[in-house]
């Protein structure tokens, strides 16, 4: 049985997950952003892929420098030009698994 505890942690732990998502649709639901606003924005899904996929290649370590590693940045090539060529992201994270999954099992 769950403790009523663990049960509001949950429920709090829902709602600091849910109002940052949610309250932004909320707040510009009937409203015009402003065209400088806009163009930001339009650029924030790029860098957050890019900052994604920079975080999974590379290895960071306190006190060296990152370095890239070999498997999973040769898995990033395909990965892109099945994006670029099909912009299917399902697909894309098909090739890259697998071509993980391939590296890995060579090197």
């Amino acid at each position: 049985m769950v403790s009523n505890e663990v049960l509001i942690v949950i429920l709090l732990a829902m709602l600091v997950t849910w109002i940052p998502r949610i309250l932004p649709f909320i707040l510009t639901q009937n409203r015009e952003l402003p065209p400088v606003l806009v163009r930001f924005l339009s650029f924030l899904p790029v860098t957050i892929i890019f900052a994604l996929t920079l975080s999974s290649i590379m290895d960071e370590q306190v006190g060296r420098l990152p370095v890239f590693l070999p498997v999973e940045s040769l898995a990033v090539l395909p990965t892109f030009w099945v994006v670029a060529k099909t912009k299917n992201i399902l697909l894309a994270v098909m090739v890259g698994v697998v071509t993980t999954a391939l590296l890995r099992l060579v090197f």
